[in-house]
């Protein structure tokens, strides 16, 4: 049983420390020592120049190593008091020679310290093996990425430790990106809105931050969704033309307050309306050979867009082939949208 790379995986070392606490440099290892168990066994932890820590145990009477208190079936009284105080050592090494970190890697590390710098959202250890780190929004505890501990093989054919994260993207992203190296279909989560992307360095950082931003943004208190309306079946144009109001079916979590925009189908084939929820989830019963509602959302109409200025063709380039149903919108395309706007009003 390796205890040592259990115990220090989490952990870098501070050597400055390790002299302080009892430890001697030789030549290009830090070597620290301490009998136990009456003086009659010895104790030695090794630390090299990288942070890996190893340990032996040597029987002083007889001068050998004693090995059984690795072996997981040695389980006596004996063996156990043994190994009790050498898990005692190495924790104590832990607490008073290493700093802590979230997780395994380096990657791993360096994106939890992102997001902190962004969001001030520490990693949520919500289970006892601290196998996984979870970040939510803190004002509304929602999720929008978790990194997780696990083998190759639940990702790949391959084998060994490897840690991920997981985030909610485009379901047409997602596909996309799926294609690509670094990414792999989520792991233990909703396979078609979050994704499992590698933390071994495959990926840059900033890649992979930008992922994060865009998971973050489905947390939000105002959601922007793409919603399709079909003129074949109701003269969704007649009726903006008419007011500003419109009652349309709701298929969707969207509350109050989020934005809505509205994809036209053919002739239009294009972003028409920007709305916005005033009433959500309110009750109606009505089905005909087109469509079956059960609830409807009260929208306000913000913004009408030129027939050419997000129009399919367009829309392709981010990620959206084709408006079935009710999604979020990509981040980048909200950026753009937001962008112009914004530029408008200056």
């Amino acid at each position: 049983m390796n205890f040592e790379k259990e115990i220090f995986k989490r952990a870098i070392v501070d050597f400055p420390k390790l002299e302080k606490y009892g430890f001697k440099k030789i030549d290009d290892k830090f070597i620290f020592n301490k009998k136990i168990i009456d003086d009659t066994f010895r104790v030695d932890v090794y630390i090299d120049k990288n942070g890996n820590v190893e340990g032996k145990i040597f029987e002083l009477d007889i001068s050998e190593e004693y090995t059984n208190f690795r072996i997981e079936n040695q389980n006596g009284e004996f063996v156990n008091s043994i190994r009790e105080e050498y898990l005692k050592i190495l924790k104590d090494i832990l607490d008073n020679c290493f700093t802590k970190k979230y997780f395994v890697t380096d990657q791993a590390n360096a994106i939890s310290e992102m997001v902190i710098a962004k969001y001030h959202n520490e990693p949520e250890f919500l289970w006892d093996d601290l196998s996984s780190g979870v970040f939510r929004n803190t004002d509304n505890k929602k999720w929008y990425g978790i990194i997780m501990n696990v083998d190759r093989s639940k990702l790949t054919s391959q084998t060994g430790e490897v840690e991920v994260l997981n985030v909610k993207l485009d379901e047409e992203k997602i596909k996309s990106l799926l294609k690509q190296k670094g990414y792999y279909t989520c792991y233990h989560m909703n396979k078609q809105k979050w994704i499992s992307i590698i933390l071994d360095g495959t990926l840059p950082n900033e890649v992979i931050m930008d992922h994060i931003i865009e998971s973050h943004g489905y947390t939000e208190k105002s959601a922007e969704w793409l919603i399709p309306a079909n003129p074949k079946y109701y003269d969704v144009i007649g009726a903006f033309d008419k007011s500003s109001i419109v009652d349309w079916k709701q298929s969707s979590d969207v509350h109050v307050g989020d934005n809505v925009y509205m994809y036209v189908a053919s002739p239009y084939s294009a972003i028409l309306y920007k709305c916005r929820a005033k009433e959500v989830n309110i009750p109606c019963t009505y089905e005909d050979e087109n469509i079956s509602i059960k609830k409807m959302m009260r929208l306000e109409l913000l913004k009408k867009y030129d027939q050419n200025e997000y129009n399919l063709e367009k829309l392709i380039d981010y990620g959206i082939k084709s408006v079935r149903g009710p999604r979020y919108m990509p981040q980048k395309l909200i950026n753009e949208m937001h962008k112009k706007e914004e530029e408008l009003i200056k």
